[in-house]
C-alpha cells in the first residue's frame, strides 16, 4: 500500500464519519474542525490496529532504538542518560502495548469528541514525539557510520547505508515506508496538532459524558487484552511477515536473489567532500567520465532500479551449525516433514567463578650417566606460579526449561522417531551457554546458529515451534498453542 492509497481511504473514511457526526448526531461545531478530528482520529485508529496485531514487533523496533540511544548519548554532555536506555529495552514489551493502546484510543477519543481539550494536548504531544522519532530515524542518513549524530559539522551527504534503523515501524509490517516519507508525514501532522490546541471548544462531541467515558475505558480494557492475546497466548492474528504458512521460502529466496541479481546501475551521485556539491550523472556518462572524479575528492553513491520482487528477511535466511558449517540449502532441501525450534534468546543469568590453578615451571638438565655415552635429561621444579581462572556459569529460567522438557522435546522425539529432521535455531551466542542449556533442558537435537532479528522474523515465540515440508513454511505453533506429538503426528503424516 503507497502512501496516497492510504491517505485517500483514510480521508473517505473522515468524510463518511463527519457525515455522521453532522447529520447522524448533529454534533458538529464546525465542520472543518470535525473533519481534522475524524481524519486523525481515523488515522490513528489504523495506525495503532494495525501494530496491536503484532505487538511485539513494535517491542523488537523500540529494542533498536533503544540501542542506538544507548550509543548515541554515550559519549557525550548527556551520558547520564544512557544507562536508562538497556532498562528500557528490557521492559520493550509493556511499552510497546501500552503504546499501541495509548494510540488507538487517542483516536477513539478524536472520533467520538471525549475531553477534547486533553485530547488536543495528548495528540500534540504524541506527534511531536513521532516527530523526533521518524526525524531521528530519516537524519542518521546524513550520518557517517563513524560519526556521532551530535556531530553536525561531520554530516555528509545522505545514504541508505548510513541509516541505523531503516524503519520507524510506524504501520508495523502491514506497509513499511521510507524514513523521509513517515517524517513528511509527522511534520504535517503537526498542524492539525497546532489547530486543536486553540480550537478544542470547536471540536465535536458525541453521546453524553457517560457514554464517552464508557466507550474509552471498555476499548482501553479491550485493546489490552487483544495486544496480550497476540503474543502472550498466540502467535498474531496476522502474519504480515514474509515467513508465514504457505511461504515457499525455498523458491521466493532464489527468485529475490536473482531479482536482485538483475537490479541495474542507473546513475551515480557524485559528492565534492570539501564543497559539498552534488553531481547526479547518468551511468553511461559517468563510466565516460569517472577519471574526472577521483576518489579522494568524491564519495559515490550508486542509483539503481528497483528489483522486480521486493527483497525480504528471506534473502537473509542463513543457518549455520556451531562449527560454521552453512546449513541453509541442507534445511530448504528436505523433502519430508521437518521441525525447527525457534529460540531467539534463551533467557540465562550469568555467574562468573574464579579459582586459583598453579603453573609449575622445570628446568631441564642433560645429564651423562657415569661411565657411558648416554645422556638423560633430568626435570626440577623451578617455581609455581598461581594464576586465576575464570569460568562463566550460566543458571537457566526453570519456567522456560519446562517449555522444552514438558512440551518441545516430547514432540522433538516423537518427530524424529517418524524420520522427520529436527533441530531448534538460537542466536549466536557463548557455544558453552548452548551446551549448557542442552544438557539442562535434554534437548538431544542439534542447536544452530542464526541471526536474532531473522529469528524474531520467523515466528513471534519464543520458543516457538515452525514445521517445514520442501523448503515450505507448513504450520507455525506459539509455545502455549503446541498441540501434543500425538496429534501432530496424527495430522502430519
Amino acid at each position: 500500500m503507497s502512501i496516497a492509497t492510504m491517505v485517500l481511504m483514510i480521508a473517505v473514511i473522515a468524510l463518511v464519519w463527519t457525515a455522521v457526526v453532522a447529520l447522524g448526531f448533529r454534533a458538529h461545531k464546525n465542520l472543518f474542525i470535525s473533519y481534522l478530528q475524524s481524519f486523525t482520529g481515523a488515522l490513528f485508529v489504523f495506525s495503532g490496529a494495525v501494530k496491536a496485531i503484532d505487538p511485539l514487533g513494535t517491542a523488537y523496533k523500540m529494542e533498536q532504538y533503544f540501542a542506538e540511544f544507548e550509543s548515541l548519548f554515550q559519549h557525550t554532555w548527556f551520558s547520564f542518560l544512557a544507562p536508562l536506555f538497556p532498562r528500557l529495552s528490557e521492559a520493550s514489551v509493556s511499552f510497546s502495548v501500552f503504546m499501541i493502546v495509548f494510540e488507538i484510543v487517542l483516536g477513539v477519543m478524536l472520533l467520538i469528541g471525549a475531553k477534547p481539550k486533553l485530547t488536543a494536548w495528548l495528540f500534540f504531544l504524541l506527534v511531536v514525539f513521532f516527530t523526533i522519532l521518524t526525524g531521528f530515524t530519516y537524519l542518521t542518513g546524513y550520518v557517517p557510520f563513524d560519526v556521532n549524530f551530535f556531530e553536525f559539522s561531520k554530516w555528509g551527504p545522505f545514504m541508505d547505508s548510513n541509516m541505523k534503523v531503516t524503519d520507524c515501524g510506524c504501520f508495523g509490517d502491514f506497509v513499511k515506508f521510507k524514513p523521509q516519507v513517515s517524517f513528511m508525514k509527522d511534520l504535517v501532522l503537526l498542524v492539525p496538532a497546532f489547530i486543536f490546541l486553540f480550537t478544542s471548544k470547536q471540536m465535536h462531541r458525541i453521546l453524553t459524558p457517560l457514554g464517552r467515558s464508557a466507550i474509552v475505558w471498555g476499548s482501553t480494557l479491550a485493546l489490552v487484552l487483544y495486544c496480550m492475546s497476540n503474543y502472550v497466548w498466540n502467535l498474531p492474528d496476522i502474519d504480515f511477515r514474509p515467513f508465514k504458512e504457505g511461504t515457499n521460502v525455498a523458491e521466493q529466496r532464489i527468485l529475490e536473489e536473482e531479482a536482485q541479481g538483475n537490479v541495474e546501475i542507473l546513475a551515480y551521485k557524485l559528492t565534492n567532500k570539501e564543497t559539498g556539491a552534488v553531481t547526479e550523472l547518468p551511468y553511461e556518462e559517468y563510466m565516460k567520465k569517472y577519471a574526472d572524479y577521483p576518489k579522494e575528492q568524491y564519495t559515490f553513491e550508486q542509483i539503481k532500479s528497483e528489483p522486480a520482487i521486493p527483497f525480504t528477511k528471506i534473502s537473509e535466511f542463513d543457518v549455520e551449525d556451531q562449527d560454521g558449517n552453512f546449513m541453509t540449502d541442507e534445511i530448504l532441501a528436505e523433502p519430508g516433514y521437518s521441525l525447527m525450534v525457534v529460540a531467539y534468546k534463551i533467557p540465562h543469568s550469568t555467574q562468573t567463578l574464579t579459582t586459583t590453578v598453579t603453573d609449575s615451571i622445570f628446568l631441564v638438565d642433560t645429564v651423562q650417566l657415569e661411565g657411558t655415552d648416554s645422556i638423560v635429561y633430568v626435570r626440577n621444579l623451578d617455581k609455581v606460579t598461581p594464576r586465576d581462572l575464570t569460568e562463566s556459569q550460566y543458571s537457566f529460567d526453570e519456567k522456560y526449561v519446562k517449555r522444552y522438557t514438558k512440551k518441545v522435546n516430547p514432540l522433538m522425539e516423537a518427530a524424529e522417531k517418524a524420520g522427520w529432521k529436527v533441530y531448534a535455531v538460537t542466536s549466536y551466542v557463548d557455544p558453552a551457554l548452548i551446551e549448557d542449556f542442552r544438557h539442562t533442558a535434554q534437548c538431544a537435537y542439534p542447536f544452530y546458529l542464526a541471526d536474532d532479528i531473522l529469528l524474531k522474523t520467523i515466528i513471534r515465540s519464543n520458543p516457538g515451534v515452525v514445521l517445514w515440508k520442501n523448503g515450505t513454511v507448513v504450520k507455525k505453533w506459539h509455545i502455549s498453542k503446541l498441540p501434543s506429538a500425538e496429534k501432530v503426528m496424527e495430522k502430519y503424516k
